[in-house]
């Protein structure tokens, strides 16, 4: 079994049932929070900036008896000061875990190639599995089992909606992805998630994609990075907006999710965010507690 977390294919069904649940208990019950990083450090390397994943990280790393050791990119300068094994190799001479978010996914395997304690990816090019454990939780909490729900994705085929193929597949969850041409989701997701047993489809249409969906799903258009795009995406993405017409085709009661930061008026409108569907605030609460279910399981297998 992993102890890394690279992105959620590393998990199987059971795993993935076992941090959920044991985020669900922590969540109502403290006194369920393991105390595995007692007098122990977690660090976390911040390749990019960061709001909700550096302070779910950090808090959970607190509730875990920990002491959370933040690196912003200047201090570290990963791959050009240092590479990003010898930045593993230092850190794990400090903390039991290491967490990074990072421009290149290819850092990250290089950094659990190196290290023998766990490597958590905070977020890269290719996955943002924290957020897709939040995303599970989240819906999970409304709908109970999973099996057979659908959700649809609205917008970019990016690292965010990759990991959440994966979650998908391994939690009986029916996936929809509608993007325009050019920026669907990679083939490759779309076999790994297949391969792994789940039904993940690639449309279009937003419409398409919105009927029959439990929930609806998206992302900003530009990712950091990307600015020099932003433009040419919100040409290519003009019609895709999550809005009341969307939602409205959707089915009855459906609800809303957005990783955040959002940017009202393109890929979301103020009324749908803001409004009754809406659940992105719980999501993002769900972040510390998808984080530290996920560090109590990587350290009870240590």
């Amino acid at each position: 079994m992993t102890r890394n977390f690279l992105d959620i294919d590393e998990l199987d069904p059971a795993r993935l049932t076992r941090i959920l649940d044991q985020a669900a208990a922590g969540r109502a019950d403290r006194s369920m929070i393991p105390q595995v990083l007692a007098g122990l450090g977690a660090a976390a390397v911040f390749e990019k900036p960061s709001a909700r994943t550096r302070t779910s990280f950090e808090m959970a790393v607190v509730a875990l008896g920990g002491a959370p050791v933040i690196l912003q990119a200047a201090e570290v300068q990963m791959g050009t000061r240092e590479s990003p094994a010898d930045v593993a190799r230092t850190l794990a001479c400090y903390c039991a875990v290491i967490a990074a978010r990072v421009f290149d996914h290819e850092s990250l395997i290089e950094m659990a190639a190196a290290v023998d304690v766990p490597i958590v990816n905070l977020l890269s090019d290719r996955a943002h599995p924290l957020q897709a454990l939040a995303d599970l939780l989240t819906l999970r909490d409304h709908f109970g089992s999973l099996e057979g729900r659908r959700l649809a994705y609205i917008g970019d085929g990016n690292n965010v909606v990759a990991s959440l193929a994966y979650a998908a597949a391994l939690s009986g969850l029916e996936l929809v992805v509608a993007s325009p041409s050019g920026y669907e989701l990679p083939e490759a997701v779309l076999d790994r998630a297949r391969n792994l047993g789940g039904t993940v489809e690639q449309v279009t249409d937003p419409y398409d994609a919105a009927r029959g969906a439990d929930a609806l799903y998206t992302d900003v258009w530009t990712s950091m990075g990307q600015e020099a795009e932003h433009a040419a995406r919100l040409a290519a993405f003009a019609g895709y907006m999550v809005d009341d017409a969307l939602l409205a085709a959707a089915d009855d009661g459906a609800l809303f999710l957005h990783c955040l930061p959002a940017h009202r008026g393109e890929e979301v409108s103020a009324s749908v965010i803001d409004g009754p569907a809406s659940v992105v605030w719980e999501q993002a609460a769900n972040r510390l507690h998808a984080a530290r279910a996920l560090l109590a399981d990587l350290l009870e297998e240590a």
